[in-house]
């Protein structure tokens, strides 16, 4: 499947996706009351390899919005003496087409009675990512095709034991910060100054069996994932690629490029390479130090422990200079040998999916 743009799936999508007009949470929907079954699951959670525990799916189209870019530090100079703070804007550019994310932040009624202003960032990140994985255990998820909803269920516990199994562990109460931080944030996608998608990370949270939100780590809970994963799921427009190995990445720029090269570098081998620019690095939002030096070294860092974690074998760098003045920077990236072997597992996988789906597609004609 060719790579995809916002543009051109977001029309298939709702324009809310839960309306959220102030920090007041309030839960819209309701999750199935009984299984459903859903071929388009089934193909989301087989995959082509030996170890179904070490992969997991990537969404591009959802995992281009920037979102966890905001650092402690960063958080802590846009809040007010009263610890609010006001939406953060960013804009970056998609397949040529630029837009525009505001995150309005998620207001946390702290110890002392008063509230403070939380934006998303890589503890949220980590949670998403162990989400997307319990999304591909039957037993975690639901997903309606006809509604085009995805659910799925988890307790603090079960995050705390993933999180830990992987190297990213964090307490039961930073989980619970995350989760509370994901479901209250609300993001509003925009291109060219129209709005064209309104969410949160999590939606429609419920604390499953329990009166207690969020208060037992061993009770269950269930929300809503956005409608961008749901429409993938629909779609099989979802890509194969080494959970294990994203966690182990310590940075976070580290990790976002190798989504990237996963989503975009399909056709990895020793006989081509993949190039990208630092122009297009900085769409991630990661590159927010106040030097442009300082930025460039944290992209070198990142390369580097690519290289330690297998994904690559090296790098090149060129630069385009007008005077003095760097003009442009284009890094030409090397596939490792376990990098090329996981591409072409994920390549097999989106066709046996694509034939399954065709077979299944034919075989409901025929019974109807």
């Amino acid at each position: 499947m060719d790579t995809y743009t916002i543009d051109s799936k977001i029309r298939h999508l709702s324009i809310s996706d839960n309306s959220v007009a102030s920090h007041q949470y309030k839960p819209v929907k309701t999750p199935p009351e009984k299984y459903i079954k859903s071929p388009q699951l089934d193909l989301f959670s087989q995959f082509v390899t030996n170890d179904s525990s070490s992969v997991s799916n990537t969404v591009e189209i959802w995992e281009s919005i920037p979102k966890y870019f905001l650092t402690p530090l960063q958080v802590k100079k846009l809040r007010t003496k009263t610890g609010h703070a006001d939406p953060y804007k960013f804009e970056y550019i998609h397949d040529n087409v630029k837009y525009l994310v505001k995150i309005q932040p998620a207001l946390i009624e702290q110890s002392n009675g008063t509230y403070k202003a939380f934006f998303p960032g890589v503890t949220e990140e980590l949670v998403e990512e162990a989400l997307k994985k319990f999304l591909t255990i039957q037993s975690h998820c639901f997903h309606d095709p006809d509604k085009v909803e995805t659910w799925v269920r988890f307790s603090l516990s079960m995050l705390h034991r993933e999180l830990k199994e992987q190297g990213r562990q964090r307490n039961r109460n930073e989980i619970k910060h995350a989760i509370e931080v994901m479901s209250l944030c609300v993001l509003t996608l925009y291109k060219n100054s129209k709005e064209v998608w309104k969410g949160s990370i999590l939606q429609d949270l419920l604390t499953v069996g329990r009166e207690e939100y969020i208060a037992d780590s061993n009770s269950l809970h269930i929300c809503r994932l956005p409608l961008f994963i749901s429409h993938a799921i629909n779609q099989l427009e979802y890509r194969q690629f080494n959970y294990r190995r994203l966690m182990s990445c310590d940075e976070q720029l580290a990790r976002w490029i190798y989504k990237r090269l996963i989503n975009r570098y399909r056709q990895a081998n020793f006989m081509n390479n993949y190039h990208f620019t630092y122009s297009t690095i900085k769409e991630s939002a990661l590159l927010l130090q106040t030097r442009e030096s300082d930025n460039r070294k944290k992209v070198i860092s990142a390369l580097k422990e690519l290289i330690n974690k297998n994904i690559i074998y090296k790098y090149d760098i060129h630069e385009e200079k007008k005077g003095r003045i760097i003009n442009k920077i284009k890094y030409t990236i090397y596939p490792s040998k376990e990098f090329i072997s996981e591409q072409k597992a994920a390549n097999k996988r989106s066709k046996d999916a694509e034939t399954n789906s065709t077979n299944l597609f034919a075989s409901q004609l025929v019974d109807n």
